[in-house]
């Protein structure tokens, strides 16, 4: 195509000379009252109408580029009238539009592409199901008030959503992008969304951030639906620096503009829904910091099978639903007391971790008490875990806690008479992990031996062979039967007998579990 045709417009025809030689054609009015908002006045004057079949021919049937210039449509301020229907096109020109308003949905399903920029445009919906693109594809600050529809779309390099406003389909579905494959990062920052994102054994082959995202479902739906994802890098469920963001034209991304300022205040993310990433696999970091999850009655923060060598879980308050941890496989566990919700929210069974790297004091008391709130019933296995993982950091006594604790819960579950047995052992040794508390009792039994003993001297065996009388040596070998401290030449009556028979009987338990608490000190000394 040599000219434009006869019936395009004075503005078409601009068009079509500005993508011959690759530059900016630019309809907005620059005006201060607002006339460029794509959501501002119900409609733009003529000079501004480009018919979305003009952006199709030109970018399927457009004319060469002139000399030494490349053929790119880079359009703002455009009122696009009609339809744009690209599905299956393969379009092989880069595509920039900036404050461009769409009268009906893009389709582009199935289309090949090179990459696609469409920054702060007002488009009712994307249709680009199993899209391919070799390269970006952004829509960043875009609106689209009936969704997005990525499924099992193929982004060669960057997928950028930030600041996006998006609603959802008849279906309550905002962003459908199930089997979505982006090549590097994936951002939906600081985005707006009324309706479901899903993602859906996706796979992210950079990093993943919905930081400062507002994100509110619809009756029936997921917050997030990320079941089975996969992400190469890092997810983030976190808050985003506020600097640069509010009234920027020029960033609109992490990777975008100066760095922000530590300082700066900074908005959370806010989950208003239940939220899935069941069997997620994360191989660098699963970081939720700085979230809200505000989830009502049946609703929760699903983290079912996941895997990942990092999850850090510092929320600065805790989700008002339940956390769920069920089976999932982590290496090093980054939280803090306050993260957690209470009363029995949180879900641990099956769940392994590595270690514990606590971001602020985490005593064994309330670590317990994390782990006992979220039994239902009583399991040795999460207990047993704790142990381990604190006996790896080298907090042996914590993870004696820990044990001490699962044989209490036990108690709770045993018949009456075990249970009495087991108040018993608990009163007298603490099940062998209070050696303290043994020794103070065997301190006790041989008070009370030299006490009887001091006031009722047996006779001696051999009249003719009396030793000299010691209560206090006769009591402690007795209550210490693998020594002995006193002449075995006493014959107690029937009443010393018994009296003698308990010491020895207490001093084998006591001071078993006395010796193996020392055992246990010198072992870690």
């Amino acid at each position: 195509m040599e000219r434009p045709p006869e019936d395009w417009t004075a503005v078409e025809r601009g068009l079509w000379e500005a993508f011959r030689h690759g530059e900016l054609y630019d309809l907005r009015s620059r005006r201060e009252d607002g006339e460029d908002d794509v959501l501002g006045p119900a409609e733009w004057p003529e000079s501004r109408h480009v018919r979305a079949e003009v952006l199709a021919t030109l970018l399927l049937d457009g004319p060469p580029a002139a000399s030494g210039r490349v053929a790119s449509i880079k359009l703002s301020g455009a009122y696009v009238t009609g339809p744009l229907r690209l599905a299956g096109a393969r379009i092989e020109q880069y595509v920039e539009l900036h404050d461009c308003r769409f009268e009906k949905k893009v389709l582009i399903s199935e289309a090949q592409a090179s990459t696609l920029r469409l920054i702060r445009c007002l488009i009712p919906r994307l249709e680009a199901s199993r899209l391919v693109t070799e390269g970006d594809l952004h829509l960043a600050r875009c609106i689209f008030p009936q969704g997005i529809r990525l499924t099992d779309a193929k982004i060669g390099t960057d997928l950028l959503l930030n600041q996006a406003s998006i609603g959802g389909d008849k279906f309550g579905r905002a962003l459908a992008a199930d089997g979505l494959k982006v090549q590097q990062d994936c951002e939906i920052e600081r985005a707006f969304v009324h309706g479901e994102v899903s993602l859906r054994t996706a796979h992210i082959g950079g990093r993943l951030s919905f930081r400062g995202a507002q994100l509110h479902a619809v009756p029936g739906r997921y917050c997030l639906n990320l079941a089975h994802i996969a992400v190469v890098n890092t997810m983030y469920l976190g808050g985003s620096l506020d600097g640069g963001w509010a009234d920027s034209h020029s960033i609109y991304g992490d990777g975008y503009g100066a760095p922000v300022p530590v300082d700066s205040p900074s908005t959370p993310l806010r989950c208003f829904g239940g939220v899935r990433l069941v069997d997620g696999r994360f191989e660098n970091a699963l970081l939720i910091t700085h979230a809200e999850f505000h989830l009502a009655e049946g609703q929760e923060l699903s983290l079912r099978r996941i895997q990942t060598p990092e999850l850090r879980f510092t929320c600065h308050t805790p989700p008002t639903g339940k956390v769920s941890l069920s089976r999932a496989r982590i290496g090093n566990l980054v939280d803090n007391p306050a993260s957690w919700p209470q009363d029995g929210h949180v879900g641990l069974s099956g769940f392994t971790y590595e270690s514990l790297r606590p971001d602020r004091p985490f005593s064994v008391e309330q670590r317990i008490a994390w782990l006992e709130g979220a039994l239902g019933e009583y399991q040795p296995e999460p207990y047993e875990q704790l142990a381990a993982a604190l006996r790896r950091d080298g907090r042996d006594e914590d993870a004696r806690e820990v044990l001490y604790a699962k044989h209490r819960r036990r108690r709770t579950t045993l018949p009456l008479l075990s249970r009495l047995w087991g108040r018993l052992q608990d009163a007298t040794v603490g099940y062998g992990y209070r050696p303290g508390r043994a020794a103070l009792w065997l301190l006790l039994a041989w008070a009370v031996g030299t006490a009887w003993f001091a006031t009722h001297e047996p006779a001696p065996l051999k009249p003719d062979e009396k030793a000299t009388w010691n209560p206090y040596l006769y009591s402690l070998s007795k209550v210490i039967p693998l020594i002995n401290l006193a002449p075995d030449t006493w014959n107690p009556d029937r009443t010393g007998q018994f009296v003698a028979a308990a010491l020895v009987l207490s001093g084998w338990v006591l001071a078993t579990t006395v010796v193996a608490g020392a055992t246990r000190m010198l072992q870690r000394g």
